[in-house]
C-alpha cells in the first residue's frame, strides 16, 4: 500500500495577511507531487507547516494516517519528514561531513565522535552524487551551488520518507541538476512521497507526476502532469492569459552612446574581460555556474579588487576603490544573493528601499520623513509591492517582491542609475512577476539607462538581451546579437574552451 500525505482545511493567518486558506490535498508514495504559485501564494508557509518550523491555524496533516502534531522542527525530522529549502540551513564553518550528519553525528566507544566513520559515510553519500568535494572542506569554502548539493545530501542521508524541494535547482548547472533528478527518481521508486516546489516550468514537468497550484492561498487547481499543459498552469497560477512574454514585450529601439567600456580586465577570478554596454542597451551575460559572470560585476561595482584592465564610463577612465564610489558614479548593483548580500532582511520596506538616499533627503541630523515616505510609496506603487504597509519587515516578503524592493531602491529620482545590473534577478520568482520583470528591464533601457543582465537560463537571457556574452572559466567565449542567438548555440559557448576577442 502506497504512502500518503493528505492536508486537509489547513489555515494559517500572518497579521494583514491570510497565507493559507482551507487548503486540502494528497501526496503519494512512488509520484512527485509538484507544488505551484506565484510567489506569495502560500507554498513556503504549507512547507513550513510540514516542517515544524510553523504551526497551521486549523486543519489537520496526516501521515498514513496518523495525525501530524508537529512543535518544532526535530518533531518533523522525526516523523520521517524532510524540506529543503532554497535559503540553506548550514553551520558555514563546519564541514562537508559535519553538516551532512548535523544532529546525528556517528559516536563510537565512550561516546565519542567517530569522526573516521563519519568521514567514510560522507563519501560515499557524496560518490553518489558524483562530484568533486573533499568531504573535510568547511562549508563556507564551496560555491553556493555546491553548498545546496551539501543540504540536499544532508536530507538524503536522513532517509525520510517525505521529501519536500523548495526550488532546488535555483543555483545548480544543468549537469547537477541532472544528478538531482536521477535521485528524485530513484527515492519516487523506493516509494517516497516527494514534493516539489519550483518556478521552473520545464522541469515540472520533466520530473513530476502530479501538479497542486496555489493562488493567493487557496487551491486553484490538481493537475496530472502528463495531461495538462502550459498555458492552462500559468492560468491556474496568475489568473490571467499572459500571451507570449518575449514577443509582448515594449523595447528600446534607440541605442545611445557608450556609458561602460571594460578592457582587460583581470581579477583572481576573471581573466581578459573586455565588453562594453551603450546607453539603453540591455547586454546579457551566459554561461553555466561557475562561469565568472558574478565575478565580473562585483569587479566594475568595486566589490572585488581588480588586478588589471581598464575600466571606463563616458570614455573617462575609472578608478574605483570602493562600491560607494561606483555608486556615486551612477552605477546600481542588484546582486544574485539578495537575502545574503542585497537587503537588510530584518528592516522594513521603507528603510530598504531609502537607505542608499539617506545624505539626499536629510536635512542636517534629520531625516525629511514626507521625501523619505514619497519614495517608498513610489516604489511601492510603481512596482506592485505586496505589503498592507511601508513598515513590514523585508524578510516576510515572497521572493518577488524582496526583488521589487531592491528595484525600488535603485530606480528612485534621487539616485540617479545610469546603469544597472542585475545578477539573476528572476532567481526563485513565479512566472508572472518574471514578465513583470523583463518588461521592467526593457522600460530602464527605454530610460536610456545601461542594463546588464546576468541569467543562468538560456532562454531568459537570448531573449531579453540586445547583446550576449557567453563565459566559461572566467573567459568570455563568445558574443551574440539577440536576432542571431539560439539556446544551443549559447550553450555551445558556454561549454567552448575558447578565448574570443571581442
Amino acid at each position: 500500500m502506497a504512502h500518503s500525505l493528505v492536508f486537509s482545511g489547513i489555515c494559517k493567518s500572518f497579521p494583514g495577511v491570510r497565507a493559507l486558506d482551507n487548503v486540502s490535498l494528497e501526496a503519494h508514495g512512488g509520484r512527485v507531487l509538484a507544488l505551484l504559485g506565484e510567489n506569495g501564494a502560500g507554498k513556503s508557509t504549507l512547507l513550513k507547516i510540514i516542517a515544524g518550523d510553523l504551526r497551521q491555524d486549523s486543519g489537520e496533516i496526516t501521515l498514513n494516517g496518523a495525525v501530524q502534531h508537529y512543535t518544532s522542527p526535530y518533531d518533523a525530522i522525526k516523523a520521517s519528514v524532510s524540506v529543503i529549502y532554497q535559503e540553506r540551513q548550514m553551520i558555514p564553518a563546519m564541514s562537508v561531513m559535519e553538516n551532512i550528519f548535523a544532529g546525528s553525528l556517528p559516536r563510537g566507544k565512550a561516546g565519542l565522535i567517530d569522526r573516521a566513520k563519519m568521514r567514510a559515510d560522507a563519501q560515499v553519500i557524496v560518490e553518489k552524487f558524483g562530484l568533486p568535494i573533499d568531504v573535510r572542506t568547511p562549508v563556507a569554502k564551496l560555491s553556493v551551488a555546491y553548498q545546496q548539493m551539501v543540504e540536499i545530501m544532508k536530507a538524503y542521508r536522513r532517509d525520510s520518507l517525505v521529501i519536500a524541494f523548495d526550488e532546488p535547482t535555483s543555483s545548480l548547472s544543468e549537469s547537477e541538476t541532472s544528478i538531482l533528478f536521477k535521485l528524485i527518481e530513484q527515492m519516487r521508486d523506493e516509494g517516497k512521497i516527494i514534493i516539489y516546489v519550483s518556478h521552473r516550468i520545464p522541469e515540472v514537468f520533466r520530473i513530476t507526476d502530479d501538479i497542486v497550484v496555489l493562488k493567493d492561498g487557496r487551491l486553484s487547481g490538481i493537475f496530472e502532469t502528463a495531461k495538462v499543459t502550459e498555458p492552462k498552469l500559468i492560468q491556474a497560477m496568475v489568473g490571467r492569459d499572459i500571451g507570449d512574454t518575449y514577443a509582448n514585450l515594449r523595447r528600446n529601439e534607440v541605442l545611445g552612446d557608450t556609458l561602460l567600456e571594460v578592457n582587460n580586465l583581470v581579477t583572481r577570478q576573471i581573466h581578459d574581460i573586455s565588453f562594453s554596454v551603450r546607453a539603453g542597451e540591455v547586454v546579457g551575460f551566459a554561461g553555466l555556474v561557475g562561469a565568472g559572470r558574478t565575478e565580473v560585476v562585483r569587479a566594475i561595482f568595486a566589490a572585488d579588487s581588480v588586478l588589471s584592465g581598464e575600466i571606463k564610463i563616458d570614455g573617462v577612465h575609472v578608478d574605483f576603490k570602493t562600491p560607494k564610489d561606483a555608486i556615486d558614479a551612477g552605477i546600481a548593483l542588484c546582486p544574485e544573493d539578495r537575502k545574503e548580500q542585497g537587503l537588510a532582511l530584518t528592516r522594513s520596506i521603507r528603510e530598504n528601499t531609502t537607505m542608499t538616499v539617506l545624505e539626499k533627503i536629510s536635512r542636517g541630523p534629520f531625516l525629511d520623513r514626507r521625501a523619505e515616505k514619497l519614495i517608498t510609496d513610489e516604489a511601492i506603487s510603481k512596482y506592485a509591492i505586496r505589503t498592507p504597509d511601508a513598515e513590514k519587515k523585508v524578510m516576510e516578503l515572497s521572493g518577488g517582491n524582496q526583488q521589487k524592493v531592491i528595484l525600488g531602491r535603485w530606480t528612485n529620482e534621487k539616485v540617479h542609475t545610469r546603469l544597472l545590473i542585475l545578477d539573476e534577478p528572476t532567481k526563485g520568482i513565479d512566472v508572472g512577476t518574471k514578465a513583470e520583470i523583463y518588461q521592467m528591464v526593457c522600460d530602464f533601457a527605454q530610460q536610456g539607462i545601461g542594463v546588464i543582465f546576468i541569467s543562468s537560463e538560456l532562454t531568459e537571457v537570448i531573449n531579453v538581451a540586445d547583446t550576449i556574452y557567453v563565459m566559461r572559466d572566467g573567459r568570455i567565449t563568445g558574443c551574440v546579437k539577440r536576432e542571431d542567438a539560439t539556446e544551443e548555440g549559447v550553450l555551445a559557448l558556454a561549454m567552448s574552451d575558447r578565448q574570443v576577442e571581442v
